[in-house]
């Protein structure tokens, strides 16, 4: 990392957050810190929105190396956290959340030629073919992510998508957890990723996402990303290596990443 650390920040680091008007009160796991404040929420509903107009996979498809939903988490510990006792190995490191879609790949119902997976999905029983493309430099990144952190992977698709997509895409297994749209909160429209439930300590967590609707509840914790689709001359997942090796070293993640946001 140079002694300037906003000379590599990728764009996605630099914007302004979007911090909304409100924040929700969450359901607070106990091993968990900084709650937020506001007004209640309701938990996500299930279901699909498929095929979507223009044949892109929607961002709210997406389920649980512990396969995790909501419904057996809390049954793991009751009421409370989505993600099991930390293991030894993850002893005293960050948690990073990662988002899947338009952060490390892109999937489309359209065929795409130089697609790198193809994943059936069964919908209302037609099987449709999902074309995922993995953005350039993602699995450099994910090597080096499970090497500094505790991976686990956070999205707002459902596990009939995003599980197989997974599969193939972490081979070297360095997601420890997957969470996927039913561990969601549904808040005003959207699926959020409420990081007060996961039972880590917040000022040890981190978010990888492309969405600033996903980590609303918490936006000190992000480190946007810009959306992905298909320019296979990016490089933000290269350029955010440094970022996350040195946030891998910090005692508090609020106050490494005020230094990184500064202007």
């Amino acid at each position: 990392m140079s002694s300037s650390p906003t000379e590599t920040v990728p764009t996605g680091l630099r914007c302004s957050l979007e911090r909304g008007e409100a924040l929700a009160v969450p359901r607070v796991c106990p091993h968990a810190t900084v709650p937020q404040p506001g007004p209640e929420r309701v938990t996500a509903p299930m279901g699909t929105s498929w095929p979507r107009e223009g044949g892109d996979v929607p961002r709210a498809m997406g389920t649980g190396a512990v396969r995790v939903t909501a419904a057996l988490s809390r049954l793991q510990i009751p009421g409370t956290c989505l993600l099991p006792e930390v293991t030894q190995q993850d002893q005293g490191r960050i948690c990073v959340v990662i988002d899947l879609d338009e952060t490390l790949v892109h999937s489309s119902f359209k065929p795409i030629s130089n697609a790198d997976f193809i994943v059936p999905v069964e919908i209302e029983g037609t099987t449709h073919q999902v074309y995922v493309l993995k953005r350039p430099f993602v699995d450099e990144f994910l090597r080096r992510m499970g090497e500094l952190f505790e991976c686990v992977l956070f999205t707002a698709s459902l596990a009939k998508y995003a599980d197989p997509v997974t599969d193939l895409l972490d081979q070297r297994g360095v997601f420890r957890a997957r969470l996927f749209r039913e561990s969601c909160v549904f808040h005003q429209g959207c699926y959020v990723k409420d990081l007060s439930l996961l039972g880590r300590d917040l000022h040890k967590t981190l978010i990888l996402d492309n969405s600033p609707a996903s980590y609303i509840f918490h936006p000190g914790n992000a480190v946007p990303v810009q959306s992905w689709f298909d320019d296979m001359a990016d490089t933000e997942l290269l350029n955010l290596i440094p970022i996350f090796e040195e946030l891998s070293e910090a005692e508090d993640v609020y106050a490494s990443l005020g230094q990184l946001r500064a202007p």
